[in-house]
């Protein structure tokens, strides 16, 4: 509590961190040096502005474009490049320098175009606060932009309003506020006015009323004490600026075989050096073998064809619901171990259902999903008809008439319009074949008192057509109504006396499975009776509070679980990925859920609540990561320290959420997954990834791409290392021969740069294999440079040095002209490539599997890739333009045939790798 509530308020960006729900609405008036009347002076209100500024949220500067695009160079291998070009330069070698730094700049702008990503979040928040406010100034009531509120303002609520600001709340009418967003809570929160406990958590502090939330019924008054930055919201973009610049495990993976390469290559340029230096060549001569060496050695056209590679799997992934934000994020879903899903709107529908129905001392299950009428409600699951259970259709129609909401379509899409659990309401009596506008011709209604917290019930007048009585129905709380029933309904609609131990019992197992429980009451009143006191809800209340009230029945709603959301947890379970359920909602509805959803094998798994995380040590919190599945009440900061627990245990981590509580979460994660339907906008830009149906399902379909990412990526990794393997064999060879060089620099980066482009990016097209989704995720500590893939590349390197060194020497002492053997050296590289491509990728197989059945397609991309690279072959070698910039000569048809031939050896090596030593 405040030490001294008379003090003169400071700014409130000045203050220290206050429990505004612990401090009375009197405290709040005191210390922020307002009027809960008449609310702040125009002169009180200038004076804030200066010193706290205005309610908007101060987004974080980004890097300039000319950074970003500098940063692009910011690679060890790049260096190496740009090294070896600067060497040239100095050697005045102006082709190959140019060549060297033409290839550098083409990369980074490659990747500054497919990597740049405009950071909108803050943004993004931003607009989540600006709306417009109706406040009291000078002891009137006024209309402003929210931007323009200052603590210690008096602002009014209404239904449908936007929350503009953190308020702390003074009165209240039947206030219900949706905190969806922020908490997670899948429910319209009842706000009250009562001083809370300090200790209390965001989602149950009723007394306040945060930013960007929505009014969905009643009205209040509140003081604001939080604005801009210092709001639940503005602290969630803290959060998200803390949590930017996560690598993922393709940046990481590549970023350490760039460390390893830079040094092997290092090495061996000194050695090269050493080596001609060492046979009495001149340093001009030694630099020019080792920035050989160096060029060739170096993958080139790597960056290049890891973005066109991912660029096809977000394509893919696009046609699947799953839009790609970051295109790492493509290969990122591929390797993710655990995937943290939010529950509202994400596992679930976010539709409250009705799933049970006690009435007449009988209880009733109720199918279907959602607001859609499509279900029925059965007795021992047989379909019930409602003319022969009188008891169960009361109950139905209570539930309709009590009742203030609406279905509605809304693009193609059934909302509620005003409170979810009406909208349940509404449905399951529709689902029995009941309308309210039939409902209304029997029984029209007169009058209503609406829901309030005090009282814990809602009840409404209606008059019947049939006779001379009117009607009252009450529907609330359980507690609320049986304390003011007497009487109940057997199973043959006859009046009987209260069973109340037995009620109690159904309503204790309907919560035991995680529903919400309403009950249901009438009155019988005379027809002279046309109002129920609306004017004077304390004699409304003593009326109902005579226990002259006939129970009619019980009705258990949940927000249910999406159907094919089961299905796909349990293709990500099957694909060795854990789900894990972090979620604002309750402890006992996300266990049912997640029970339901068969998130965990161990039904005794703890779950953990909000609470309970606050008090625990590191380790502690460690071992409650990896003993339960079920994390319910978590604040926005602690969502961020599950996802970064789980990263600290080297988990590739996916986090999916729709709500601004989720925001931080998501851009701390590995990949960040947001709902594009239901989603907020802040989720959306604070993720990696946005699923456009709003369907978990698809979750499974984009892992499955992001596996076939990778799979493709590694064989381009095993396509492109042994090309440059053989290039720099070749050059250590002819260099420890004492040949002239059998490929230049220029050719070096020719064949990196555009033969080889041509045919790596085929590889990214290649389709799904099968049992891509029964295999367990790679080890996210698994390097790029496997033992498999070393052998590999030294085998076909290998290969690859026999082929070109061959056709040069031979070339050599057949003609003596070295541009010409350069040319067949460098073609038979080539062709050597090709026959490699056909080796490794789908399209033989895929011939042969349409051979034996017509409707199977043909992997048919590696063909236009052979063609490309033997145009590009064609011209390199044939067009008098190009020799004498790469210094080549055109080739007779006998030379190319021999080329061509010389490539051919390097099938067998490939086909039994692939049969006895895959890589993935």
């Amino acid at each position: 509590m405040l030490k001294d509530l008379n003090m003169a308020s400071p700014p409130l960006n000045q203050t220290p961190e206050l429990q505004w729900h612990e401090i009375s609405s009197n405290g709040v008036e005191q210390y922020l040096r307002t009027d809960l009347a008449t609310g702040l002076s125009s002169a009180a209100v200038a004076h804030r502005h200066e010193c706290d500024g205005f309610n908007e949220l101060q987004g974080k500067k980004g890097q300039s474009q000319i950074v970003r695009f500098l940063l692009e160079f910011n690679q060890p291998l790049t260096y190496l490049l740009l090294l070896a070009g600067t060497v040239t330069l100095l050697l005045q070698d102006w082709v190959d320098a140019g060549a060297i730094f033409a290839v550098t700049v083409v990369n980074a702008t490659i990747g500054f175009i497919q990597e740049s990503k405009a950071e909108n979040a803050i943004a993004a928040l931003t607009k989540s606060v600006t709306t417009e406010a109706t406040a009291i100034r000078d002891g009137q009531k006024i209309r402003l932009k929210s931007r323009e509120l200052v603590p210690g303002d008096l602002v009014l609520l209404a239904s449908g309003d936007k929350v503009p600001a953190d308020l702390r709340l003074v009165s209240v009418r039947d206030l219900q506020v949706s905190e969806a967003g922020l908490t997670g809570e899948s429910l319209p929160v009842q706000k009250a006015t009562a001083v809370l406990a300090a200790s209390a958590v965001l989602a149950d502090r009723t007394n306040m009323a945060y930013a960007g939330s929505l009014v969905t019924f009643g009205q209040a008054r509140g003081i604001v004490v939080a604005i801009a930055d210092r709001t639940e919201t503005g602290r969630i973009s803290q959060l998200i600026e803390q949590s930017s610049g996560l690598e993922t495990p393709l940046t990481r993976k590549i970023e350490q075989f760039s460390q390893a390469q830079l040094y092997i290559i290092l090495g061996l340029a000194a050695l090269t050096l050493a080596v001609v230096m060492g046979k009495g060549g001149s340093w001009t001569e030694g630099m020019n073998a080792a920035v050989a060496l160096s060029v060739s050695a170096i993958p080139e056209g790597l960056p290049a064809v890891v973005t066109v590679t991912l660029a096809i799997g977000a394509e893919r992934m696009a046609k699947r619901h799953a839009i790609i934000r970051r295109l790492t994020a493509v290969e990122t879903l591929g390797s993710t171990t655990t995937i943290c899903s939010d529950k509202t709107g994400t596992l679930t529908e976010n539709q409250m259902t009705v799933r049970a129905i006690y009435a007449g001392g009988i209880s009733y299950t109720v199918t279907g999903v959602g607001y859609n009428s499509v279900g029925s409600i059965l007795q021992d699951d047989r379909p019930v008809e409602l003319s022969q259970s009188p008891p169960l259709q009361e109950c139905l129609e209570s539930g309709l008439l009590c009742n203030d909401s609406q279905i509605q379509s809304q693009d193609g899409q059934l909302t509620v319009a005003g409170d979810p659990t009406e909208g349940a309401l509404i449905v399951s009596a529709q689902k029995a074949g009941l309308t309210l506008p039939d409902l209304e011709q029997q029984q029209s209604r007169l009058d209503g008192i609406p829901f309030e917290s005090q009282f814990q019930y809602m009840a409404t007048l209606h008059h019947r057509s049939s006779d001379d009585f009117n009607t009252i129905y009450i529907k609330g709380s359980p507690e609320a109504i049986l304390q003011r029933c007497r009487y109940q309904l057997d199973a043959n609609s006859q009046q009987i006396d209260l069973n109340r131990p037995q009620i109690e019992r159904m309503i204790q197992e309907m919560a035991a499975q995680g529903l919400r429980v309403l009950a249901f009451a009438k009155q019988e009143v005379s027809a002279q009776q046309c109002n129920i006191d609306h004017a004077d809800l304390d004699s409304a209340e003593r009326r109902l509070r005579q226990r002259d009230s006939i129970f009619l029945g019980l009705q258990g709603m949940i927000d249910p679980p999406r159907i094919d959301a089961i299905a796909a947890v349990k293709a990500c379970q099957a694909a060795g990925i854990r789900i894990v359920m972090i979620t604002g909602d309750h402890a006992l509805t996300a266990a049912t859920i997640a029970r339901q959803m068969g998130l965990s094998q161990d039904e005794s798994a703890p779950v953990f609540t909000g609470s309970q995380l606050a008090t625990m040590t590191d380790r502690d919190l460690l071992n409650a990561i990896g003993t339960s599945t079920v994390f319910a009440r978590v604040a926005p900061e602690q969502k961020l320290q599950l996802v970064e627990a789980l990263q600290s245990q080297g988990e590739i981590v996916a986090m999916t959420g729709d709500g601004v509580n989720d925001a931080p979460a998501l851009k701390q994660a590995d990949i960040g997954i947001a709902m594009g339907i239901t989603g907020t906008e802040v989720a959306k830009e604070a993720a990696d990834m946005v699923l456009t149906d709003d369907n978990f399902a698809s979750i499974a379909s984009a892992v499955e791409e992001g596996r076939t990412v990778y799979s493709n990526l590694l064989r381009t990794i095993e396509f492109i290392l042994p090309v440059n393997g053989g290039e720099a064999m070749t050059i250590l060879v002819g260099i420890l021969a004492g040949t002239a060089l059998p490929i230049l620099p220029v050719q070096i980066l020719w064949v990196n740069m555009v033969s080889s482009v041509a045919l790596t990016a085929t590889l990214a097209f290649e389709p799904t294999s099968s049992g891509t989704m029964q295999r367990s995720p790679l080890p996210p500590n698994r390097s790029l440079l496997s033992g498999k893939l070393l052998w590999r590349v030294l085998i076909i390197s290998t290969f690859n040095l026999i082929a070109v060194f061959g056709i040069f020497e031979w070339a050599m002492q057949t003609t003596g002209n070295v541009n010409l053997a350069r040319t067949m050296a460098v073609h038979a590289l080539v062709a050597a490539e090709i026959f490699y491509l056909l080796s490794i990728s789908q399209l033989v197989p895929s011939i042969f599997t349409w051979l034996k059945d017509r409707t199977q397609p043909i992997a048919y991309i590696p063909a236009i890739g052979v063609g490309c690279a033997a145009i590009f072959q064609i011209f390199f070698s044939q067009l008098a333009v190009i020799n004498p910039i790469f210094k080549t000569q055109p080739l007779d048809p006998l030379q190319a045939l021999i080329c061509i031939g010389a490539g051919i050896p390097v099938i067998l090596p490939a086909l039994l790798l692939k049969r006895f030593a895959p890589l993935a």
